[in-house]
């Protein structure tokens, strides 16, 4: 069953689990989100479900956003976000959501939006590599340098590397496992590292791999030419 949240990013520590090993994690204070909005196939064409998560003051949204919120009945939202789930049927309008709706275990996928690094140079935004410090390289040594535009094509390509804006972009992380969840804080404790600052604002929801359950036996070879397929007793001594 495909589930979704929205929340805030905490800050990244550190767990052990019971051999000792250290995990590394990410804290997000997930929901409770409300549903403000339900969309069926037969109205709209497709099935999807609009989360709102922080509560505001009416003063601080806009009349339209006003409007859509009173009409559903569920309280001033900050932040709206649609999700299509298989299960969108089966809520209503006004429904919560909580951080126990995931469970330890689960594979998601996280989306938020990077921290911003205002205008950068093409070394560090790109990771390009710096000219020779040595025989007259002159003051050029993080530049991006000459282009290679000579008279075909006589221009630069789209997409090119070079200095600019960076960071401040959505950028989504898949395939990650909750390791805990705090239905009384309201936390989901992820595994590794994902896209914002602290307070940043992320979606987590059901990831969209298909991981595959590994069976017994599935990385022996048939093939009997190799070691993990061979018998106990000597290739040569067989037949």
């Amino acid at each position: 069953m495909q589930k979704a949240i929205i929340g805030k990013k905490v800050g990244m520590t550190q767990i052990f689990d019971e051999s000792g090993k250290a995990i590394p994690v990410t804290v997000i204070a997930a929901g409770p989100c409300v549903v403000a909005q339900k969309k069926t196939a037969e109205t709209d064409g497709y099935a999807a479900v609009q989360l709102g998560f922080g509560e505001v003051k009416e003063s601080k949204l806009t009349k339209p956003e006003i409007g859509h919120l009173k009409k559903a009945e569920v309280g001033m939202m900050k932040h709206l976000k649609e999700f299509r789930l298989d299960n969108a049927a089966e809520m209503n309008v006004g429904d919560v959501v909580k951080a126990d709706t995931f469970a330890v275990g689960d594979k998601v996928d996280v989306t938020g939006i990077t921290k911003g690094h205002g205008y950068q140079g093409a070394v560090k935004r790109h990771g390009a590599q710096r000219t020779p410090t040595s025989h007259g390289g002159g003051p050029v040594h993080r530049h991006a340098g000459s282009m290679g535009s000579t008279s075909t094509p006589s221009r630069i390509f789209k997409g090119h590397i070079g200095a600019g804006q960076m960071g401040t972009e959505q950028v989504t992380v898949l395939n990650l496992d909750v390791v805990k969840v705090d239905a009384d804080l309201g936390m989901l404790v992820i595994r590794g590292a994902i896209p914002g600052p602290k307070g940043g604002l992320v979606y987590v929801k059901s990831t969209v791999k298909h991981n595959k359950v590994k069976q017994a036996g599935a990385d022996i070879s048939k093939n009997p030419q190799k070691a993990s397929g061979r018998n106990p007793q000597k290739a040569s001594a067989r037949g």
